[in-house]
């Protein structure tokens, strides 16, 4: 590593200002402060210092995505050869959905990675490691069977429409994982939806069993083939069929322990959104009129995408609520909403996407009622102070 640096040190003065590579000292730094830790301090004012900066919070929140990552590779191969009638032990099934899985990894990362560098030298700011995170998010929301070149154009598309439009890493409105997750949706929803697209080999026909279906538990439910859903142990362990990160519940618990423990993630959206979609699930219990409205609530907080989107993306500190009490009102409306779109939208059953970026565009708002009702609290309190 002293070689590593001396070498570094060697060549950075050609990419300071001044130096034959001036224009590329945002793409010199980045790669100097992935190896690493910068060395600069503050050296006057008042700051606020802490030991964890940007680049140990993503790093923590790709090492809680670990999980979903390693079990979403075990289940794509196992699909696979259950959807091809073969016998397959733990480690083919794993090489399988590793060579699958991987390619939708590194395009993820490339294409992202590219526009940040390009934005970071046009506008001479230094790239920042939001990216990180959501070149991991992507991979993990989207069918595994989904084309490279489609995750290109959304990652491309998220990152300059969902971010870059915006100001760059922390002025987003919208989480940018979603956004490219909305744009594949509504720009080739054939890629996204039905039996197929879930099980690696499935849209080629890949010697494919008689009578196997690829449908995922959510699918089901909205044609009203509630005898179909898998059981609820299958669900929450999470071999069924589903987006490459989104079928383990277990796996998702263990990143959201990681999260809690650090203190990255919130843990007040988290268990509000598990609130939310209980008491949403419980009000359609109530007045069930069809199948998909009698299962029962608890049983949607390990169906789709719902306790992947309450860990990993309701929490993202730049798009959700910034208030205490304001964190507590949006984790509970996304898990709500997000109920709600499931089971009363037939054409969309998975309704976590769209309930996470509605909620999105109000968190602002949420945060100035909040500050707003705390303003008046004490104005109250002050008045009623100086009439004793």
């Amino acid at each position: 590593m002293k070689l590593l640096r001396k070498q570094i040190d060697k060549i950075k003065p050609h990419f300071q200002k001044g130096g034959r590579f001036e224009m590329l000292h945002s793409t010199f730094d980045a790669f100097e402060t992935f190896l690493f830790v910068p060395d600069k301090v503050t050296s006057k004012g008042a700051h606020i210092r802490d030991s964890i900066d940007m680049k140990r919070t993503m790093a923590v929140v790709v090492a809680a995505m670990v999980p979903t990552l390693l079990f979403g590779m075990w289940n794509v191969g196992h699909q696979h050869f259950i959807a091809t009638g073969i016998d397959a032990g733990f480690w083919q099934e794993f090489m399988h959905g590793l060579i699958r899985v991987m390619p939708i990894v590194v395009v993820s990362y490339v294409s992202g990675l590219a526009v940040e560098f390009i934005f970071a030298q046009i506008r001479g700011h230094e790239v920042n490691e939001g990216f990180l995170v959501t070149g991991m998010l992507i991979p993990l929301i989207v069918p595994v069977d989904v084309p490279l070149w489609m995750v290109a154009v959304a990652t491309v598309f998220a990152v300059i429409i969902g971010k870059e439009v915006f100001g760059g890493t922390g002025m987003n409105i919208l989480n940018p994982a979603l956004t490219a997750r909305a744009f594949l949706f509504f720009a080739y929803p054939t890629y996204m939806s039905g039996d197929f697209v879930w099980i690696s080999g499935l849209l080629k026909g890949e010697g494919i069993v008689d009578g196997f279906s690829g449908a995922t538990p959510l699918a089901n439910a909205s044609l009203g083939n509630i005898e179909a859903i898998p059981s609820s142990m299958a669900m929450f362990i999470g071999t069924i069929p589903g987006s490459i990160g989104e079928t383990s519940t277990v796996a998702i618990l263990i990143g959201a322990l990681i999260l809690w423990f650090t203190g990255v993630g919130s843990v007040k959206i988290m268990a509000s959104v598990f609130v939310g979609g209980l008491v949403m699930g419980g009000i359609l219990n109530i007045f069930a009129v069809n199948p998909f409205m009698e299962i029962p609530a608890w049983e949607h907080l390990i169906m789709g995408g719902f306790a992947f989107g309450a860990v990993y993306m309701a929490t993202d500190p730049v798009t959700a609520t910034q208030t205490e009490r304001g964190k507590y009102i949006y984790g509970f409306l996304v898990g709500f909403l997000a109920i709600l779109i499931r089971v009363l939208n037939p054409a969309y059953p998975e309704g976590m996407m769209l309930a996470i970026l509605f909620m999105n565009v109000f968190a602002p708002l949420i945060d100035h009622n909040v500050m707003q009702a705390n303003i008046k609290r004490r104005l109250k309190r002050a008045a009623a102070g100086t009439n004793k």
